[in-house]
């Protein structure tokens, strides 16, 4: 083979390997999968989708839109995933937050890492390689320490990970939970303010306008995790000590929102420590995983060929099938650990991975997204930089 033959195959597979990465970064920002529940009371004219929830990689999110009709007036677009909780809670399904914690929170490392081996495989020097994937690493491996076990790791966190912690612990639920009165005014004032209301004009009184203020949602990093702090000290305050003080860190925080989410509506302490104490355990156990798996990979950098350089490719090419095994391994198991606590008693089930399904009155509905079509994309475009390469390679070393 030419030495230009040679050079332009390597330009093309470091061209797709970083529009491999480009990639990564828009399936991060996108959604990967919907799930949607209609059903006779959630009309299609305020519920175009039904009650839909997307699945981020780092998250999942409300999926329903801002209906703006002459007959429908809404300042606020209904939070579905709050919805499809409280529906599915009635059969003992647990909240949708207590699936995928670990996933979730590493979702990002897990871009960059992947980001990290496709930078690896497009090198076609041994030794260069070695030094992109040992300094690439070893950042990932600094950030990750420092997200998961140092004070205030949280932050390292991205915003729409702790975006979605936030929203998860349904605070106006837990304003409502915590037994605020509702203040009823008589007298004059009282039919002066109903005349008002039934007139159409809207009267807040001072004390209504102070708990809007303190309900208004937080925007901006740290005050979500100021929010998600002070939720946090709430639920130290009633444990009586048991609680650790806050430290912020990523571990901490998410022990402490496993436990409160699968508490949500079924507080079962001896069901829920024990899977709040695995999870624990699972979150360390990935970190050192993750890491092994990192010094596997530059060990195996040292030559071209072989298994392990083959791998720097592969693993990203398999993204989409991963993604389904996970989100259908998840699904079995909201299926299949139904709390005895639900309002009716119904037999283990596998929810519909794709397509739609029935369950009593509701009409499932389970599709991939646009993140699901980058994620098919990326493997046909890192397939054919691998097939470029095997050529080289093969080329070049020819039997």
């Amino acid at each position: 083979m030419t030495t230009d033959t040679q050079k332009k195959q390597t330009l093309m597979v470091a061209l797709l390997s970083l529009i491999g990465i480009g990639i990564l970064a828009a399936i991060f920002s996108s959604s990967v999968w919907w799930v949607s529940l209609t059903a006779p009371n959630y009309p299609p004219e305020s519920f175009p989708d039904g009650v839909r929830i997307e699945f981020h990689v780092n998250g999942v999110f409300n999926g329903c839109q801002l209906q703006k009709k002459q007959e429908i007036e809404e300042k606020e677009a209904l939070d579905c995933v709050h919805e499809m909780d409280t529906i599915n809670h009635y059969v003992g399904m647990y909240p949708i937050a207590a699936g995928a914690p670990i996933e979730r929170a590493f979702g990002q490392f897990l871009m960059v890492f992947l980001a990290i081996m496709l930078l690896g495989f497009l090198c076609v020097r041994p030794k260069f390689r070695v030094a992109i994937l040992a300094i690439g690493f070893s950042g990932l491996t600094l950030w990750m320490y420092l997200t998961l076990f140092t004070e205030n790791g949280i932050a390292y966190e991205n915003e729409g990970y702790i975006e979605s912690l936030v929203t998860a612990l349904d605070q106006d639920a837990k304003d409502n939970a915590e037994g605020e009165d509702e203040i009823v005014i008589g007298g004059i004032t009282g039919v002066l303010k109903q005349s008002l209301e039934e007139s159409g004009v809207e009267v807040v009184l001072p004390s209504e306008m102070e708990k809007k203020k303190k309900k208004s949602k937080p925007t901006g990093k740290q005050e979500l995790i100021d929010q998600l702090k002070a939720t946090y000290e709430v639920d130290r305050a009633k444990s009586n000590g048991k609680m650790e003080p806050w430290n912020g860190s990523a571990l901490q925080v998410m022990t402490w929102h496993y436990d409160k989410t699968l508490g949500r509506y079924f507080n079962n302490r001896a069901e829920i420590e024990p899977m709040v104490k695995k999870l624990h355990i699972a979150i360390i156990t990935a970190f050192a995983g993750l890491v092994f798996a990192m010094l596997l990979l530059i060990w195996g950098a040292r030559k071209n060929g072989g298994l392990f350089y083959w791998l720097l490719v592969l693993v990203p090419m398999a993204l989409p099938v991963f993604f389904v095994i996970d989100y259908s391994a998840w699904l079995w198991w909201y299926g299949h650990t139904l709390n005895d606590m639900g309002a009716f008693s119904v037999k283990p089930f596998m929810p519909t991975v794709f397509g739609d399904g029935k369950v009593a009155q509701f009409t499932t509905h389970s599709y991939p997204d646009l993140g699901f079509g980058l994620m098919v994309l990326l493997s046909l475009i890192l397939a054919v930089a691998a097939l470029i390469r095997r050529k080289q390679f093969k080329d070049s070393n020819p039997a």
